[in-house]
C-alpha cells in the first residue's frame, strides 16, 4: 500500500502535463477510425493506410486523398492536392517560430512535422503562457499522433464490417474539437470579433470558389485586422 501511495503522485504529474492533449486525442480517435474505414473501402490496404497516418498525419488531407484514390486519380494529382491543402501549416509554423528560438534544429523539425491544426491551437495557448519546453511540446504532439494512428488501425480492423461512417456521426468529431479549441482561445472582445470575422471570411472565400485557400486567406486577413485593433486599443488606452 505505501508503494501505491508514492506511485500515484509520480504518475499524476506526467499525466497532468499531458492534459492539454486530451481534447485532441478524443477527437483524433474517431476521425482516425473514420479514415481507416474509408481507406479500407478504397482498397488502400492496411500497410499503406498506417504508413500514411505515420508519415502524412493530416486529417483533412488524408480524407481527401482517400476519395481521390477511390476515384482512381494519379499519384501526382493526389500529392499535389494534399500539398495545397496543407499549405496552411506554413502559416501555423511561422507564427509559433518565435517561441522556438532556443530549441535545437532537430526538435524544431520534429515539432513542425507533427504539428496539426488542433495541436497548433493547444501550443498557441501554452506558448503564450510561457510554457515553451521542447520536450513537453514534442511529447504532446507524439501522444496526439499515436491517437491518430491508433484510430486508423481500429478503423482498418473494422473496415470489413462498416462501409459508411456517416450514420455514426464520426464526421462531426473534428468540427466539435475545433470549436472546443477555439472557445479556449477567446479571452476578450477582440478575440471574439476576430474569430467571427475569420469564420465569415472563410465562408465568403469558399463560396467564391477558392475552396482550398479559404482557411489561409481568412486567417491572414482576420489576424491582421485583430492585430491592428489590438494595437489601436493600446495606443488609445
Amino acid at each position: 500500500m505505501p508503494q501505491d501511495k508514492t506511485l500515484l503522485p509520480s504518475l499524476s504529474k506526467p499525466l497532468a502535463r499531458l492534459a492539454p492533449a486530451l481534447p485532441v486525442v478524443l477527437g483524433y480517435l474517431p476521425i482516425g477510425f473514420a479514415f481507416g474505414v474509408l481507406a479500407a473501402a478504397a482498397g488502400m490496404g492496411a500497410f499503406n493506410s498506417l504508413l500514411m497516418s505515420l508519415l502524412v498525419f493530416a486529417g483533412s488531407a488524408q480524407l481527401v486523398a482517400v476519395e481521390l484514390v477511390a476515384q482512381g486519380l494519379t499519384p501526382w494529382s493526389i500529392v499535389a492536392t494534399t500539398f495545397i491543402i496543407n499549405l496552411r501549416h506554413l502559416l501555423m509554423s511561422a507564427s509559433l517560430s518565435p517561441y522556438m528560438q532556443e530549441w535545437r534544429p532537430a526538435q524544431v523539425a520534429g515539432f513542425t512535422f507533427e504539428l496539426t491544426d488542433e495541436t497548433f491551437g493547444v501550443h498557441s495557448l501554452r506558448f503564450e503562457r510561457g510554457e515553451t519546453r521542447a520536450k513537453l511540446a514534442l511529447l504532446i504532439n507524439l501522444v496526439c499522433h499515436l491517437a491518430w494512428v491508433a484510430g486508423t488501425l481500429l478503423g482498418m480492423l473494422a473496415g470489413g464490417l462498416i462501409r459508411d461512417v456517416r450514420p455514426l456521426g464520426l464526421d462531426y468529431a473534428l468540427p466539435a474539437m475545433f470549436i472546443a479549441l477555439l472557445v479556449m482561445q477567446i479571452r476578450g472582445r477582440v478575440y471574439l470579433v476576430v474569430a467571427l470575422m475569420a469564420a465569415g471570411l472563410s465562408l465568403l472565400v469558399w463560396s467564391a470558389g477558392f475552396t482550398q485557400w479559404n482557411v489561409i486567406i481568412a486567417a491572414v486577413l482576420a489576424a491582421a485586422a485583430g492585430a491592428g485593433a489590438e494595437r489601436w486599443q493600446k495606443q488609445t488606452s
